[in-house]
């Protein structure tokens, strides 16, 4: 079955328009509680988390009410990190979990991930049938069985609780000052809690959400203002969540930028040396640099890559047994901890390295030298088909050969916009741009 209404993670759009209503929200639960609710009993339950956008209490009563409507009992969590919906999910002994959030977007949009009964995202063919089922008849139960509803309180203290018996040091963070910008989003309770509950002298940013300042100005997507208030407070670490607080960036003590390469670099060869990476695999995208591919192959180590995007990660992962993963973004996977990326663990584990061997920031982030690299985007109309010209695949190809030995080319159409995404990386950066210039250039005159 083909997934029209489910993109690359769970349902996502602007906030009051199509696929994004309420009345589509209800119809969502509706269909979910049905495919889940397989024997009609009313032991069945759901869990809700949301990040802080405005839109998040339309989209969580309408789900509320269709998932009740099919039977299914409904818990409500609040504002929860989308980890803490993967963990709580299978810690409640829940059917499904759901998390309403548009991630890193502006307050606008928002969006709909599912996660089954084993904490994990959904996969593809699940969602179909969820799909199929939205496009028919939603037969709702009989009175006597439609399900309750209600609030649960202590959600975020058990994710909180957990999130802290992750950190793997033996020393406390006492004496280790850290800003933490939590994107006014999902996480501005949960990061500061957890980062002084284990000592460290925090000083927050982004904790202050208002419904529409989620990500703005702030964040893993913006992280100049956290990097200032770093440097003025003299931090030994800025760490910058998203507004669902599954990405995370990391900032050293001068203010310097961090990204899911750098910190997986790091993560990979600790974990090594511990003998806890399994088969010494570290699972990537095809936009991981080819910078983190070398370091890890001069360490005896091996880069699995895979499409972008975390579920595609999270998928490799669980097929060969490994158990570290992530994204250039920010998407840090620790299968051990999480069953989705968590920014917070993944900021602890940095912490712990900190911990320790006492070495700055600075140092244990810079695990390699990045080859340079360049992106461009070059829009298309709609129903052209930029990648099937001939001209086009005799550009690429050309670019692949000039490369040969020195860099890479990847060229991909974006899977949420027409858009046709050129990147490459090269050490020689001259030829880096003219290749690059070239390739767009044969793409915007069919475009």
């Amino acid at each position: 079955m083909v997934r029209k209404l489910f993109g690359t993670d769970g349902v996502r759009g602007r906030a009051n328009s199509h696929p994004m209503t309420a009345e589509m929200a209800l119809r969502l639960g509706a269909a979910a509680g049905l495919y889940f609710r397989t024997d009609g009993q009313n032991r069945h339950r759901v869990v809700i988390g949301k990040d802080t956008r405005r839109s998040g209490y339309m989209l969580e009563n309408a789900l509320t009410a269709g998932l009740t409507s099919t039977g299914m009992n409904v818990l409500l969590l609040g504002p929860v990190p989308t980890p803490a919906v993967g963990y709580l999910t299978r810690s409640m002994r829940a059917d499904l979990g759901i998390m309403i959030s548009a991630s890193h977007n502006p307050h606008e949009d928002n969006g709909i991930k599912f996660f089954g009964p084993d904490g994990f995202k959904l996969s593809d063919a699940a969602e179909a049938e969820i799909e199929a089922i939205l496009a028919g008849e939603i037969a709702p139960a009989q009175p006597a069985n439609i399900g309750r509803a209600k609030r649960i309180d202590d959600g975020l203290g058990r994710y909180v609780e957990y999130a802290k018996t992750t950190f793997s040091s033996a020393a406390r963070l006492s004496g280790l000052r850290v800003v933490i910008d939590a994107a006014h989003g999902a996480a501005y309770r949960a990061a500061p809690d957890v980062l002084w509950e284990l000592g460290a002298e925090v000083i927050p940013m982004g904790v202050a959400p208002d419904g529409f300042n989620i990500n703005k100005a702030c964040g893993s997507t913006d992280t100049a203002a956290a990097a200032e208030l770093v440097r003025e407070s003299g931090a030994d670490l800025g760490i910058c969540l998203d507004g669902d607080a599954d990405r995370v960036m990391l900032l050293d003590e001068t203010g310097a930028v961090a990204d899911g390469d750098q910190i997986m670099a790091l993560l990979a060869a600790r974990w090594a040396a511990q003998d806890r990476l399994r088969d010494g695999t570290l699972v990537g995208t095809v936009m991981s640099n080819l910078g983190l591919e070398r370091h890890l192959q001069g360490q005896g180590l091996r880069l699995e890559r895979t499409q972008v995007g975390d579920r595609h990660v999270v998928a490799r992962m669980r097929e060969g047994g490994w158990n570290l993963g992530g994204e250039p973004s920010g998407h840090i996977v620790m299968t051990d901890y999480a069953t989705t990326g968590d920014g917070l663990i993944a900021g602890l584990q940095f912490l712990a390295a900190m911990a320790d061997t006492g070495q700055p920031a600075s140092r244990l982030m810079r695990c390699f030298e990045p080859v340079p690299q360049l992106l461009e985007n070059v829009r298309y109309s709609p129903g052209a088909d930029p990648m099937g010209a001939e001209t086009v695949r005799a550009i690429i190809s050309g670019s692949e050969a000039r490369l040969a030995g020195r860099g890479r080319i990847l060229i991909r159409k974006s899977g949420t916009e027409p858009l046709i995404r050129v990147m490459a990386e090269c050490e020689d950066e001259a030829l880096l741009a003219e290749v690059v210039a070239e390739i767009v250039d044969t793409v915007r005159s069919v475009a």
